[in-house]
């Protein structure tokens, strides 16, 4: 007797088989779900920046878009 292996939907834990046709995924809206989550940025795969000129032109580009988060830390202290 031949057993078929199953795993769980990343994105709703229902038990889908390995043959199906929207693995791993239990349907076509769950993958779609988690797509978008990919799209809008709540799921990212980070790793450390080690390069230093990287990382200072990165936080140039966060307090050019955020001046006003910058300015409001300086009046707290």
């Amino acid at each position: 007797m031949a057993t078929t292996k199953t795993l769980r939907c990343p994105s709703c834990n229902t038990p889908v088989l390995l043959n199906s046709e929207d693995t791993p995924f239990c349907s076509d809206r769950c993958r779609r779900v988690d797509l978008g989550k990919w799209a809008s940025g709540e799921y990212k795969i980070s790793s450390p920046i080690l390069d230093p000129d990287l990382l200072e032109e990165l936080e140039h580009a966060e307090q050019q878009r955020h001046p006003m988060h910058e300015e409001k830390s300086r009046y707290r202290n």
